[in-house]
């Protein structure tokens, strides 16, 4: 049964401190609201993760590369690396700390991933991200420009496609898809970027897992199982499978302390349903 639409829901981003906003959240059976232009590009920063997870997960099924295998010198396994679990440092493809002991959010640590996807599939990660997750899923307006960490551009249209991609089975297997979005590693403890040190800190291979954590960018409200990542461009998704909701929403502006207060805000609205 489809969800009624609710398009006040998004009313609240009228308010934010933006000079540009586009969104759209997607309840079940696919009713959907939009707020502002979904056909507008905007820089993505670190929800590019997502795609290049997703690429990841394609070549593990293709059998192009296993999550599994050794990824780096220390030994840690391409799904560490995906899972921030590889003690790979932040900005830079050196080791911080040994693999599997603590959550060390890495964008370098993608470049790794997608470094050695490129090596075995013998052509560009961008090629390979293009031909298995871009062109299947319809993203014409995304493109790679930059770091397979944080370097991609989108739209709310594009970006609800690759949340499809997240909560079906629309390019992976389900047993691969679930596999990835529950925690690696789930009693690790880490820094998550702008709200500093969570005990334990749950991480899929791409999406963070919100689990317990408090504060968080997504409501109170939202489930344990609420996976999805956000940027410091000022972009976030979350897909809760509880609620079977999927929230898109990217700026203009910055992640700062307007976010920390405005999306969980958003949030908690969408999540309250039609009034």
């Amino acid at each position: 049964m489809m969800s009624p639409a609710d398009p006040r829901s998004l009313e609240p981003i009228a308010d934010w401190p933006v000079d540009v906003a586009a969104a759209a959240v997607r309840r079940a059976g696919g009713a959907t609201d939009t707020f502002g232009d979904p056909t507008r590009v905007f820089e993505l920063a670190s929800i590019t993760k997502l795609m290049t997870a997703m690429a990841v997960l394609v070549a593990h099924e293709e059998g192009t590369l296993d999550l599994d295998e050794p990824a780096t010198d220390a030994g840690a396994s391409v799904a560490d690396l995906l899972a921030h679990a590889a003690g790979i440092a932040p900005d830079e493809t050196v080791q911080f700390c040994a693999p599997r002991t603590r959550r060390v959010y890495s964008t370098a640590g993608y470049e790794i991933v997608a470094d050695r996807l490129a090596g075995a599939a013998a052509m560009s990660f961008s090629d390979y991200l293009g031909e298995a997750v871009l062109e299947p899923l319809a993203m014409s307006a995304t493109e790679l420009r930059g770091s397979p960490g944080a370097g991609a551009r989108s739209t709310v249209d594009d970006l609800l496609r690759l949340a499809e991609a997240w909560r079906t089975s629309a390019l992976i297997d389900s047993s691969t898809r679930r596999r990835a979005t529950a925690a690696h590693l789930p009693d690790l403890d880490g820094v998550l970027p702008g709200y500093g040190r969570r005990r334990p800190n749950p991480w899929g291979l791409g999406p963070e897992v919100r689990g317990h954590k408090s504060p968080h960018w997504t409501a109170p409200t939202n489930s344990a199982a609420t996976f999805g990542h956000f940027g410091q461009a000022g972009t976030m998704m979350w897909i809760d499978p509880v609620a079977d909701i999927v929230l898109v929403a990217l700026t203009d502006r910055p992640f700062g302390p307007w976010a920390v207060d405005a999306w969980p805000r958003l949030a908690a609205t969408v999540l309250a349903g039609p009034r």
